[in-house]
């Protein structure tokens, strides 16, 4: 593991044990870590999901969130724009060119009989 990732992992787990959640553990993680970028953060949050030795839910969840929330930022992903989804409406059915496509096989089979 890289020490820079390995210094953001630590300065997370450090910053949500106390008590920080969110936009202050992210202020906490660059303040702490001032040459870190979001991706590295994102990273080392991935790291601590899949660190066997943490065990504690409330760390695991607050460190998730902030995965997810600065991994959808960084591709520009709005969390607006998922909630304007309606799931209970049907999909809209789009056209595919299946009757051409029909044609054409009714076209090559009336040809092979010949």
């Amino acid at each position: 593991m890289g020490e820079k990732r390995e210094r953001v992992y630590h300065t997370l787990v450090e910053g949500v044990k106390d008590g920080l959640t969110d936009k202050e553990l992210y202020e906490y993680v660059v303040e702490k870590c001032p040459k870190t970028s979001s991706k590295r953060i994102v990273r080392a949050s991935l790291l601590a999901l899949t660190d066997p030795d943490l065990h504690d839910r409330h760390i695991l969840d607050v460190i998730y969130a902030l995965a997810i929330k600065h991994r959808l930022d960084n591709l520009g992903i709005a969390k607006d724009d998922a909630e304007d989804d309606d799931m209970t409406k049907p999909a809209r059915l789009i056209e595919t060119a299946a009757p051409a496509r029909a044609k054409c096989l009714s076209a090559s089979t009336l040809n092979s009989d010949e």
